[in-house]
């Protein structure tokens, strides 16, 4: 069995790594005369564990010079020829390039570690190979990476002084408020996450517990799960990377279904140092996808502008621009703000009247859509998830509306929901969407989240605070709000046992609402 899968994993990665060239060779092809030559190589990473890597430096690279270093460690799952087509933009551009295939994946030695000690301590070893057997320069040092590759980076960049600029794509900055947000399981996401590593590399048995405890909910384990969590998280070490000064740059989507941008906003207003947050429409790791292929794509071109002007100090403006940078789901442009908290420049609460009471265990068709289609149709298409507010049952649905809205409404930052909760039951979940309403019922989703609670004194009424996910969205104008409250999505695992209720109530003294964040007319 571990053989076949082996031999899998060989011609999986050949299938890849041809499309991954081919893409390249494409995309690059009016530079194919000046192109940097490709080197495949074995670099011993922490504990002697081999990693499989490829190098390029610039065309007739003068052996006396010295160019500044780029390392770039892969997505979850990806063979190391993921990044080929970007390396080649960079070493045309002038910079040493490294892309090593991170430990327990493919052909790399070791198992899966979750950008744990020994996936930092790698990216340090790959940097010293480099500074040893390339020109690269050692006080000009940069890493960038999507999704596992972006959350690596980050670490590295907390640990090694070394690392001067960071572009950390699609990744996370923390890993428990990412797979078990408002104390819920992710499930698709992580079901993903894991059948990707099943098939092309080889868990560590502390991941594999992880997994195994995630999907039981053992709360005996949940503690332990923090804290492995906090230890691959960047927001732990938010002061050493303000210290060390790297400069970071930030990119993620509005639906990524396995890294919400709640914790990368949260994260960047942390960051003292030059910094960069931009956020588009898509799904996990889709707004960076293109350039992969060495296709025309704005995250990567940011991403150079960004090495070059604080790896080779090029006086290209990017310092001078606005640092936050959106693109509504629903509108073409971007939008410029100083500062996150900027983004939402005033906010509109919805009253929350009433007490009804809903059943759990039914899904009522509300529902965040299924993890990387939905967020991806809605990117491509302006498709997102929707649901017909007056055919929904309420008896398995709560649902509020606003008035209709007589001017557009620019939806830009994190909607909260505060209300007050009576369960029948001591566990139980609940999960909260945002719809955009047109005239005749159907609603657009705008946003949700998840949010679970245990150990509650059944029918003793309780405080919910919940912040949905970020979003920028446009809501037209003679279209209303609504917010609906279910127990069940496919996205999430739901802890209401059989027969639990859900009674929400708006007490005089703490009315319930949610608070929808607007962008100034």
């Amino acid at each position: 069995m571990g053989h076949s899968r082996a031999a899998l994993r060989t011609s999986a990665a050949a299938a890849v790594s041809a499309a991954l060239i081919a893409g390249a060779v494409t995309g690059l092809a009016p530079a194919a005369e000046a192109a940097p030559s490709v080197r495949f190589v074995d670099i011993t990473g922490d504990g002697g564990t081999v990693l499989k890597a490829n190098v390029l430096t610039p065309a007739g690279a003068d052996a006396s010079a010295r160019y500044p270093l780029v390392v770039l460690p892969t997505s979850w799952g990806l063979p190391q020829v993921e990044y080929l087509a970007q390396a080649q933009k960079l070493a045309d551009s002038g910079y040493v390039v490294v892309g090593y295939n991170v430990r327990g994946f493919w052909q790399s030695g070791g198992r899966i570690e979750v950008a744990g000690p020994p996936d930092v301590a790698d990216a340090s070893r790959v940097i010293d190979w480099a500074l040893a057997h390339t020109p690269a320069d050692p006080r000009h040092i940069g890493m960038a990476g999507v999704s596992y590759g972006a959350g690596i980076s980050l670490l590295t960049a907390a640990h090694d002084k070394r690392v001067k600029a960071v572009a950390a794509l699609s990744g996370w900055a923390d890993l428990i408020d990412s797979i078990y947000s408002g104390r819920t399981q992710h499930l698709q996401a992580a079901a993903v996450l894991d059948g990707a590593a099943t098939l092309t590399g080889r868990e560590s048995p502390e991941l594999r517990a992880i997994f195994d405890n995630l999907y039981s909910s053992n709360l005996s384990k949940e503690q332990e799960m923090i804290d492995w969590g906090k230890k691959r998280s960047a927001v732990t070490y938010t002061d050493q990377l303000n210290a060390n000064g790297a400069a970071v740059m930030l990119a993620n989507a509005w639906g990524d279904t396995v890294f919400p941008v709640n914790q990368y906003a949260s994260f960047y207003e942390k960051l003292t140092g030059p910094k960069r947050l931009e956020l588009r429409p898509g799904d996990h790791a889709t707004p960076e996808l293109t350039g992969l292929f060495g296709l025309p794509n704005d995250v990567w071109t940011d991403t150079e502008r960004w090495f070059d002007h604080y790896l080779r100090g090029a006086d290209n403006g990017i310092e001078r621009e606005q640092p936050v940078r959106l693109k509504s789901r629903s509108a073409e442009g971007y939008e410029g703000y100083p500062d996150w908290k900027s983004v939402a420049a005033t906010r509109r609460r919805i009253a929350l009247a009433g007490s009804p009471t809903i059943h759990a265990n039914v899904d009522s068709g509300a529902d965040g859509g299924i993890v990387f289609l939905s967020s991806i149709l809605d990117q491509v298409a302006r498709l997102p998830p929707v649901a017909s507010m007056p055919l929904l049952p309420r008896r398995w649905a709560a649902v509020w509306q606003s008035e209709r809205y007589g001017s557009a409404q620019r939806v830009r930052g994190t909607a909260s929901l505060h209300t007050t909760l009576t369960p029948t039951a001591e566990s139980g979940t609940l999960i909260a969407y945002l719809y955009d309403v047109g005239p005749l019922g159907l609603g657009r989703l705008v946003t949700h989240a998840p949010y679970t609670w245990h150990g509650r004194t059944p029918g003793a009424p309780f405080t919910v605070d919940l912040d949905l996910f970020s979003t920028a969205y446009d809501v037209p104008a003679g279209h209303r709000l609504a917010l609906v409250v279910d127990t069940v999505d496919p996205l999430y695992l739901e802890h209401n046992p059989s027969g639990a209720q859900l009674t929400f109530s708006s007490p005089v003294d703490d009315p319930s609402y949610v608070s929808v964040p607007l962008r100034e007319q």
